[in-house]
């Protein structure tokens, strides 16, 4: 028995009508998959994209792009995606670029995103997701740890990059654009190749995607998936979500995200459904973003709480949810009364679950708990996987009510969908994997029904809206302004977006805290630092608490946020970005 025969089965599993024999049915699948041992060769792109969807539904239409703010569309069936895949493919080889390259993809959500990823898919070339808000010191950053050897871009970025490439002395085997750009090869070109192409004889512990992920100290890991971990794994995620061949699904997440492979690429293609893209620009406007789920009769919707917050602001009696079976939420999360305005105008409710770039959907509350779901709690455990709690020195916890650390547990099977490694990063994998578990970082708790409570981050790293920041990241920018000594960097509760970066800024001696050496300093981390990693408060201290060796003690200045802002207290030297009109003028507000 192979990984198609597992497929075909959660195919049919997904279109169960009865959610009770689903859920049981599903345990079978995955307990099946777990106790399996798994092909030593395995290509996701030829052996399940192809050979199954694009041979037996080929003329079915597997990607629906629509720009919103010009109203143009792009359909292309499954064998249509293939193709263009395959040109792509093709185009990368005819420059050198071969089995195990690196292929940096810098673009937004457009069509070619998808074929460019399903082509490194095939070519068992090695993904590297980047997102478009990236400045030229985090491009360079990732350069210098993972060469590219081939870079796929917007106009925008590829200027960013050749800047970044130029400063390090670097180049890559071929740049590919979405429009002219010199020393760039238009993506027009690819269009001149042959539509078939050999797949690679890619191993299943092969790495095929390599993502760059926040950490508590340090610059961004690598976090690396092979050619099973994410293709086979995300089964998991199609599970949860209730993805069925045929279905029109649509994820709010942009390229160069773990949740964008997740939700826009693997998911959906692994059942046999319609992926859509809607891009939106560099303004989001929720009216016109729910009237596509509409128009477009949308099966299953995936959206942050962020969003989830701004629709229900809307009217939504204007819009027709008749096509809406399915509604999920992943982050945080959301409060009662966002699910029951929504459920009260689409019939549906919003279903929570949890993941992360190192895994796949690990827990949540699938299909078989509509009816059942419990506000506030994440679900239960995907069948994939084997999750547990942990207490500070790695015991298991199994009374209820307990909190604890998230681990997966090792001893039984390692689940398919957990990565592989942090590329050249030992102490860190040391630190993570510990006895027979995997610790995922965040801390949660079960009650006695089963139900599990998200607590939080089990480190400093800063969990704003649906991204994740390092503390270290944002610190090092900070100390570059020559007004600045120190700072520590820490999330600060927020309603909205669960935390907000905030930096405690200490300042050399003989300057002065004042509103414009605030406004100093947010111009400053606009220049330097991604969009959403830019601190949003900023308070001038006298001095940051430390350990007895000189450490930071981020921890107290976490406990002391958490009451300053439940007392809605105010610092005597604290600034808000919003209260600054003169930042409005900057591309990166909000």
């Amino acid at each position: 028995m192979g990984l198609e025969s597992i497929y075909r089965e959660l195919m049919t599993v997904n279109s169960m009508a009865d959610d009770e024999k689903k859920g049981i049915a599903s345990e079978a699948v995955f307990t099946k998959l777990n106790q399996m041992e798994i092909p030593v060769r395995f290509n996701w792109a030829a052996e399940i994209f192809e050979g199954i969807h694009v041979k037996e539904r080929g003329d079915q239409l597997a990607l629906l792009w629509v720009d919103l703010s010009t109203a143009e569309e792009r359909r292309f069936t499954y064998a249509q995606l293939s193709a263009e895949s395959n040109r792509c493919l093709n185009f990368l080889r005819g420059h050198g670029v071969a089995q195990g390259d690196s292929f940096y993809m810098m673009a937004p959500s457009v069509p070619e995103s998808w074929f460019s990823n399903i082509a490194s898919v095939k070519g068992g070339m090695v993904a590297v997701p980047t997102a478009d808000t990236m400045t030229v010191r985090e491009l360079e950053y990732r350069f210098e740890s993972y060469p590219p050897q081939a870079i796929l871009a917007d106009e925008k970025s590829a200027i960013l990059i050749d800047e970044a490439l130029k400063n390090i002395g670097l180049t890559a085997k071929v740049k590919i654009v979405l429009g002219e750009v010199p020393g760039w090869k238009s993506y027009g070109e690819v269009n001149k190749e042959n539509t078939t192409a050999e797949a690679a004889d890619t191993k299943s512990s092969d790495i095929i995607l390599c993502f760059f992920t926040s950490g508590t100290t340090g610059m961004a890991k690598r976090v690396a998936h092979t050619a099973a971990s994410y293709p086979v794994g995300h089964l998991s995620t199609a599970n949860i979500i209730g993805i069925r061949p045929g279905d029109i699904h649509n994820n709010l997440s942009q390229p160069g995200w773990a949740k964008w492979a997740w939700s826009c690429l693997f998911s959906p293609l692994n059942m046999g459904a319609t992926t859509t893209g809607f891009s939106y620009g560099a303004k989001f406007d929720t009216g016109k973003y729910l009237g596509a789920i509409a128009k477009y009769k949308v099966n299953l919707f995936c959206a942050p709480p962020t969003a989830w917050r701004a629709f229900i602001l809307l009217d939504l009696e204007k819009f027709d949810f008749s096509a809406l079976r399915e509604s999920l939420s992943a982050g945080e999360p959301l409060n009662p009364e966002i699910i029951q305005k929504w459920k009260k105008f689409t019939g549906t409710e919003i279903r929570d679950f949890y993941g992360q770039t190192e895994s796949t959907a690990m827990i949540g509350n699938p299909p078989w708990y509509k009816g059942k779901i419990v506000a506030g709690s994440f679900g239960r455990p995907s069948f994939l996987y084997d999750i547990g709690l942990a207490d500070d020195e790695g015991n298991e916890i199994t009374k209820p009510d307990e909190v604890g650390h998230i681990v997966v547990k090792l001893d039984k099977w390692r689940a398919l969908g957990l990565f592989d490694r942090y590329v050249g990063d030992e102490e860190k994998m040391k630190s993570v994997f510990v006895k027979n578990f995997y610790f995922t970082g965040d801390r949660a708790s079960f009650d006695e029904r089963g139900y599990w409570w998200f607590v939080g981050r089990a480190d400093d790293v800063i969990k704003s809206s649906d991204y994740r920041v390092g503390p270290f990241e944002v610190e090092s920018a900070l100390v570059e302004h020559h007004a600045i000594v120190e700072a520590a960097v820490v999330g600060s509760p927020d309603p909205q977006r669960w935390q907000l970066v905030k930096g405690f800024v200490v300042l050399r001696p003989g300057i002065a805290p004042s509103r414009e050496l605030a406004l100093e300093v947010f111009q400053h981390c606009i220049e330097v630092l991604a969009k959403f990693k830019i601190p949003r408060i900023i308070e001038f201290v006298p001095e940051l608490p430390k350990t007895i060796s000189g450490k930071i003690r981020r921890v107290q200045l976490r406990a002391s946020e958490q009451e300053n802002k439940g007392k809605q207290q105010k610092g005597p030297e604290e600034y808000f970005y919003q209260d600054f009109p003169e930042l409005s003028s900057s591309g990166k507000k909000n």
